[in-house]
């Protein structure tokens, strides 16, 4: 029996603010327990919801101290099996009790220091021991730091191997180098270039990707992008200098939540097979619930997204009044930065009939849209994996995106000449481009009629679950274990 411990700072379905909650959430639930014991280790939210947590078992107790800045702390271990998987909870009132479960970078940071050395000091305690710690972003950055170093003191940590998964390189955990010392009590010797230091300041993701034993990405492209200066985000040369312990593996997503043959979310189920009369009238419910013009002719595009930069929003600021033609409806679900709020607020405010700003996440709003739209809109300035695209898919709606990231591995530009490909695509960061692939994508649906439902079709029919990804980390994990 081999055995994988789960790190992460949140976990689907007990706190999520995004696709790794998602992730950490799925990905364990596919492995066969004949052969693999998977566990997962969460912060114990308060924000957890009482339906999960009043039901978690109380495990043990013990202090740990960490830094002169924190020094020694209460920390709890409770415990919860939910699809037949071992979730462990590390319990401190003082970091955990909140509404959400980040706040600012420095208390971030202090916070989880103590998770990730709570989840190495907790492992002899409940006596498990995993052949291998799977930590997820910036947040378990500090565990494969601490392996390597405080805990190769003691014979039961000896061989346990790690690995990195970064979700959005983005997000990095850095602050200064007295700060992170004083917080994880490593010694001084580790915070230089080569290991924890960053443009003079403390790395904690940084030290992750220079300790763990492997480093995955969330899609074999970002993988590639990363070792550039433009996607690396200052950590390029790290990255390039670890690209033989690197591999890029594509989220999966949950096809059994997401099927729109048995979703009571959206208006009308529906197949491969009924998808064009139940796809209509799934737009016309949702054109009337957003008081949009009802008409089932119109070309309809989705967006649901954080609003942020990174989406590719200033492309679509550009040129959204080029895009909301006299046959074309935009509707946006999502919340972020003010800017992009108030951008669409203020095209639904003058196209009340073509343009839908919903700013908020509604999940089953979502789901409406996705069953409703014939078009799903990302044009992302940079995009690790990307899951919209994925579950567009799903509910037969055409992917319109950038080339970048999981979204280049994920959608082939349509070809109407060789009958080809599942979505359209355009490669520039330009928003002329952005329109005119917007524009290539509305001929085919006007005046291809039977080449766009085939595409429709053929989309509805991929496989995108955990099921194809599940067998590349069991590789992976096994060239690491090995025999055991």
């Amino acid at each position: 029996m081999k055995k994988i411990l789960y790190a992460a700072s949140e976990c689907f379905p007990f706190v999520k603010t995004g696709g790794l909650a998602d992730v950490v959430g799925a990905l364990p639930k596919e492995f066969d327990k004949q052969y693999w014991d998977i566990r997962v280790v969460l912060p114990n939210y308060t924000c957890i919801p009482p339906k999960y947590r009043d039901h978690f078992q109380f495990v043990t107790n013990f202090n740990m101290s960490c830094g002169p800045y924190i020094g020694e702390k209460y920390v709890g271990v409770m415990e919860y099996e939910f699809f037949g998987i071992h979730f462990y909870f590390i319990d401190n009132l003082e970091y955990f009790e909140c509404f959400y479960p980040y706040g600012d970078t420095r208390y971030d940071m202090e916070k989880f220091t103590f998770f990730d050395k709570a989840v190495l000091s907790m492992l002899p305690v409940i006596d498990f021991q995993p052949d291998l710690i799977h930590c997820h972003d910036w947040q378990t950055g500090l565990i494969p730091v601490y392996l390597k170093n405080e805990f190769q003191g003691n014979p039961f940590f000896w061989g346990m191997k790690s690995m990195m998964t970064i979700h959005n390189l983005k997000f990095q955990g850095v602050w200064d180098v007295e700060t992170m010392q004083g917080l994880s009590g490593l010694s001084r010797d580790l915070f230089t270039p080569d290991k924890l230091e960053f443009n003079k300041a403390g790395n904690m993701l940084k030290g992750g990707l220079v300790y763990a034993d492997y480093i995955t990405t969330v899609s074999p492209t970002y993988a590639q992008e990363i070792q550039t200066p433009y996607y690396g985000e200052g950590l390029d040369g790290l990255m390039y200098s670890r690209r033989l312990d690197m591999m890029g593996i594509v989220n999966g997503i949950d096809d059994v939540t997401y099927d729109p043959s048995t979703d009571m979310s959206i208006f009308r189920q529906y197949n491969v097979n009924t998808f064009k009369e139940s796809k209509r009238y799934n737009k016309e419910k949702l054109q009337e619930e957003l008081e949009l013009a009802v008409d089932g002719e119109k070309y309809m595009i989705g967006l649901v997204s954080r609003l942020t930069d990174q989406k590719g929003l200033d492309l679509i600021n550009y040129c959204i009044e080029g895009i909301v033609d006299d046959n074309t409806q935009l509707v946006v679900i999502g919340t972020g930065e003010s800017r992009y709020e108030n951008m669409f607020r203020h095209f639904a405010w003058k196209y009340p009939d073509r343009i839908s700003a919903n700013i908020c996440y509604n999940d089953d709003m979502a789901r409406k849209l996705y069953a409703a739209a014939d078009a799903f809109l990302m044009p992302s300035q940079f995009e690790p994996c990307g899951l919209t695209q994925l579950i567009s898919y799903r509910y037969g709606t055409i992917p319109i995106v950038r080339e970048t990231g999981g979204l280049k591995d994920t959608v082939e530009p349509y070809n109407e000449y060789e009958k080809t490909g599942d979505g359209f695509s355009f490669k520039n960061y330009n928003g002329d481009e952005l329109l005119n692939i917007v524009n290539y994508s509305k001929y085919i649906y006007f005046t291809k009629r039977a080449a766009w439902d085939k595409m429709v079709a053929e989309d509805m029919k991929k496989d995108y679950s955990w099921r194809s990804s599940k067998g590349k980390y069991e590789e992976l994990y096994n060239y690491l274990i090995g025999d055991k």
